[in-house]
């Protein structure tokens, strides 16, 4: 999980403390997930944006959302880190999900976006 890419979006801050208030609580279902899963939590992949008061950009001026095929890692070290995170973390064990935290200025309640591959068997999800 990864949140406040955009550094205007607080309201991603306020999903990731349920996230972690939830997985770190005694819930016999939090207690499964981290017996049977490995989390990897981001709570601030912008703060120098944040810091600055942007809304949407890092303190170089860049959405970060459009670096992360090619992250610059002077430039842009916590994307750079996260991918390396991801895959590094990808060679040990399967990563099933990444989940990035946003807000949206037109769309209400909660939503997803996704990214479709050919290699990916969304039928074994269901």
């Amino acid at each position: 999980f990864s949140s406040r890419i955009h550094p205007g979006e607080t309201n991603s801050s306020w999903m990731m403390n349920g996230i972690l208030e939830y997985l770190t609580s005694e819930h016999k279902h939090a207690r499964y997930l981290r017996s049977h899963y490995v989390f990897k939590l981001v709570p601030m992949l912008n703060p120098d944006g944040v810091i600055v008061g942007n809304y949407r950009t890092s303190l170089s001026g860049v959405d970060l959302n459009r670096v992360y095929k090619n992250p610059i890692e002077k430039i842009f070290p916590t994307v750079n880190n996260v991918k390396k995170m991801i895959q590094n973390f990808n060679e040990e064990r399967k990563v099933v999900l990444y989940v990035d935290l946003h807000g949206h200025s037109r769309n209400y309640n909660i939503f997803t976006y996704g990214c479709h591959t050919p290699q990916c068997n969304h039928l074994q999800f269901l």
